[in-house]
């Protein structure tokens, strides 16, 4: 009897988890395109607006872990686009900000709402994706980080330069509202309940880790994502990769302004080639990490040894750029850091999946606050190395000493095989 195929409706979910990502990166970096505008008009100091972008960050810390126990408790169905539409009337009401306070509360409040976007992208395809197919699902869910860039750095600084930095915030505002309510009409928390997904499909959905727990392991809790090695040091390598995340969303174009000369039209074509790399390279990382991992089926292979090789070619490409004047050397090793940088974040959140998919969403609301962290720092610590230097190369070196940093943490202890049982306190 031939069998009934599977249906590919996971793959719609993919397409739109890569959609909204798109939406969530255009949105909270549109802001960089208007440094020069903002900077005339409120007389802002790079120190200043450095804060500015940090408050993002702030907002961001609070809500990622409490959003990610959220999303595990009342589903990405439901989170995910109240998130969404929260998020999009921040947005808006930048365009009608009027000085420093306004902005750092906006940007504070932008922070908040996007909060729950990655530990609910980390639940969706923890239930909706088979393991040997997470990592590509991901690479395609994340390219839209590099793809907002490639697609948002012209549109963005065309709408500036044409109709003011005002009407650009307003109107990018309204497509995180439209997918939040195909979102909730189209996704269900489980394949199951989808009347898109056949029985076919749903078994393959269904396939069980290779490394996952034994029915008689302790359900995972607070204690096990916070302790486990293999965790923790994803979440320090992810403070370096939202370090480097955040610096180049936010001020790339303000380096091309500054040190190259260049009118922010330019700006916005040129930056498309180092994010077209990166794009690129993450879903090349995705698709490496899930060919290791389905041959194997050893995550520290596919993982681990995916997260620190790439990163040490990045550091040494950011390390080369510190010392590059030229613009096209510039952009040259600019792609090579932002394509090695961004190779291995489907590995991050795969690595989260593999340790503690009954707890994904938790698992990566706690690595998303290690990015956020590194949003607060790197906008501020950015701007003030500028102002104190005049130039970015104190920030680019400073990039390439922390992602070196984060290859030996990996190579040392993210081992994410191991079983892990953390210790318990001892009565008497």
């Amino acid at each position: 009897m031939k069998q009934t195929p599977h249906s590919n409706f996971r793959w719609v979910i993919t397409g739109l988890i890569f959609f909204i990502t798109l939406v969530n990166f255009v949105d909270r970096s549109a802001i960089s395109f208007v440094i020069d505008p903002l900077k005339q008009e409120f007389h802002f100091t790079d120190t200043e607006f450095g804060m500015i972008l940090s408050a993002f960050g702030l907002g961001y810390v609070l809500l990622t872990a409490f959003g990610g126990w959220m999303v595990d408790r009342l589903g990405p169905r439901f989170v995910w686009p109240i998130a969404a539409v929260s998020w999009s009337l921040c947005v808006g009401l930048l365009g009608i900000a009027v000085g420093f306070w306004s902005f750092i509360s906006l940007r504070f409040f932008l922070g908040i709402t996007e909060g729950p976007h990655f530990p609910a992208m980390s639940r969706s395809i923890s239930n909706w994706l088979p393991p040997k197919e997470r990592a590509r699902a991901l690479s395609l869910g994340l390219v839209a980080i590099p793809l907002s860039s490639v697609i948002g750095a012209p549109i963005t600084s065309y709408l500036v330069a044409d109709f003011g930095w005002r009407y650009m915030f307003m109107i990018i505002s309204g497509l995180g509202i439209v997918w939040a309510a195909i979102w909730y009409v189209v996704f269900r928390d489980k394949p199951e309940d989808s009347p898109h997904v056949n029985p076919a499909e749903q078994a393959l959905i269904a396939t069980r880790d290779p490394n996952g727990r034994s029915a008689d392991e302790p359900p995972i809790s607070w204690r096990f994502l916070l302790t486990h090695p293999a965790l923790i040091a994803n979440n320090i390598a992810y403070f370096a990769f939202g370090y480097m995340l955040f610096f180049a969303t936010l001020w790339l174009p303000g380096y091309f302004l500054s040190q190259h000369n260049l009118n922010l039209k330019s700006v916005g074509w040129y930056l498309t080639i180092p994010w077209l790399v990166g794009a690129v390279f993450l879903k090349a990382g995705g698709v490496i990490s899930d060919y290791l991992y389905k041959k194997t089926g050893n995550s520290r292979l596919s993982r681990s040894h995916v997260i620190w090789s790439s990163q040490l070619l990045a550091a040494v490409a950011f390390l080369c750029l510190g010392y590059t004047n030229s613009l096209g050397l510039s952009i040259f090793f600019l792609s090579l850091g932002l394509g090695f940088g961004l190779l291995p974040q489907p590995a991050f959140f795969s690595t989260n999946i593999d340790v503690a998919k009954e707890r994904a969403g938790s698992a990566q609301g706690i690595t998303s606050s290690c990015l956020s962290l590194a949003g607060i720092i790197a906008p501020a610590l950015t701007g003030w190395l500028i102002d104190l230097t005049g130039n970015y190369q104190g920030a680019f070196l400073l990039l390439a000493g922390l992602t070196g940093l984060s290859v030996i943490t990996v190579v040392l202890f993210h081992h994410p095989d191991r079983k892990w049982a953390p210790a318990l306190s001892k009565t008497s």
